[in-house]
């Protein structure tokens, strides 16, 4: 199956034996086995130095993560049949986690399937191919999607900047079936329709349920303002759960469309409000007209993607929280949310922590969430863990 050998240098092979699944190009033999020889997306029995099957990975010579590993069996490489194995195994976790076929299906490398990402709503999925490799065994993976779950519609999200990095090409296409309109999901008993063709990323962020679970408990009888909204997720379901008045703020006209139609869709729309723009205005604005929330609810897109990035994407954070808390009463809850891979944990109470003091009020933290058990984290990999929340009590002594 395998054509082509990787052969890494001296104690290069340390991070795999920990577990990870990543090789960087710098850790490449290049003289024994030239990298720029093999093609994007060909798959290697990856060496030790001293010759010892590792073993099978996918290549791609052009990106810094250069080869992703798929198996630890050096004859058994990405194909129909261990693809349908992972995706039982994938398939399994969820069906012991969920009762309602709403949720990620794989999650990348912490399903074992690098580069990987498919959601699930109902008998639609929708698939997103993020590497070379993954790309290149495409029909082998539709094959299996049958053979585990027989979806009547699969949709290829391939729009994502991961994408662009490998050197392949943008698309968004329906692939197997035709979607139902509209394509419904439900979350924490909260029905909602997922636009999976043009959303954002699959149509739904499946990874913060457990964190709006919690919240959709203190929520009853409450003012919530809901900033970076989205279609919703937050607001309406804290509507549903018996907000008095929800506000929802985006940028994104077409998202607040879809805010109305959610709402409109559990019975709610005289309890739901849209309002549309920039949320740091938006917030100036509210503020400016006296207004006041009982809980604001924080949940913007990445402000760090790079590491370049922190010095910059911290005080943004920082300026956001103090312009949330700003608008709080007295006595009010704060839930700040950060999808940052880069924003360690740690340094998001810090930043809420200098916002709350900036205000000259007093904090607590209730609440300390993160991603959603169908977005396992690979514990060789610290980069799968990219999600924060804070549920945050701000108040007056």
């Amino acid at each position: 199956m395998t054509q082509h050998t990787l052969r890494l240098k001296k104690n290069a092979d340390r991070r795999l034996k920990a577990g990870h699944l990543w090789l960087y190009s710098n850790e490449i033999d290049i003289q024994a086995t030239p990298l720029k020889a093999i093609e994007a997306g060909a798959q290697v029995v990856v060496e030790a130095a001293n010759g010892k099957a590792l073993g099978v990975a996918y290549v791609n010579p052009h990106s810094l993560i250069c080869a992703r590993l798929v198996s630890r069996d050096p004859a058994q490489g990405l194909d129909r049949s261990l693809l349908v194995h992972r995706l039982n195994q994938a398939l399994a976790l969820r069906q012991r986690l969920f009762e309602r076929p709403f949720y990620r299906l794989v999650h990348g490398e912490g399903d074992l399937l690098p580069g990987l990402v498919i959601d699930r709503f109902g008998d639609v999925l929708v698939v997103q191919l993020n590497t070379a490799g993954m790309q290149a065994v495409l029909p082998e993976l539709l094959d299996a999607l049958d053979k585990v779950l027989a979806p009547s519609a699969v949709v290829l999200r391939n729009d994502t900047s991961g994408r662009r990095h490998e050197g392949l090409e943008a698309g968004i296409e329906v692939v197997k079936g035709e979607l139902p309109d509209p394509v419904l999901l439900e979350e924490n008993g909260v029905r909602f329709v997922a636009p999976v063709l043009d959303g954002q990323k699959t149509g739904w962020f499946f990874d913060h349920r457990v964190n709006r679970a919690w919240l959709n408990g203190l929520v009853a009888g409450k003012r919530v303002l809901d900033v970076f909204s989205y279609v919703g997720g937050w607001g309406v379901q804290a509507a549903a759960h018996g907000a008095s008045e929800v506000l929802c703020v985006d940028a994104s006209g077409p998202a607040l469309e879809r805010v109305a139609e959610n709402a409109a869709l559990n019975g709610l729309q005289g309890r739901v409000v849209v309002g549309e723009g920039d949320a740091f205005e938006a917030m100036a604005a509210l503020k400016a007209d006296g207004e006041q929330f009982d809980v604001v609810i924080l949940d913007p897109p990445a402000f760090i993607r790079k590491r370049k990035d922190i010095p910059n994407g911290e005080r943004a954070y920082g300026k956001l929280n103090r312009e949330a808390m700003r608008l709080l009463g007295r006595d009010g809850l704060l839930l700040s949310a950060s999808c940052s891979m880069h924003l360690a944990p740690e340094r998001l109470v810090d930043v809420v922590r200098g916002a709350v003091r900036h205000q000259d009020r007093l904090g607590q933290i209730l609440f300390q969430g993160h991603q959603g058990p169908d977005h396992p984290v690979h514990p060789a990999i610290p980069e799968t863990a990219y999600l924060k929340a804070l549920g945050v009590r701000v108040f007056r002594d």
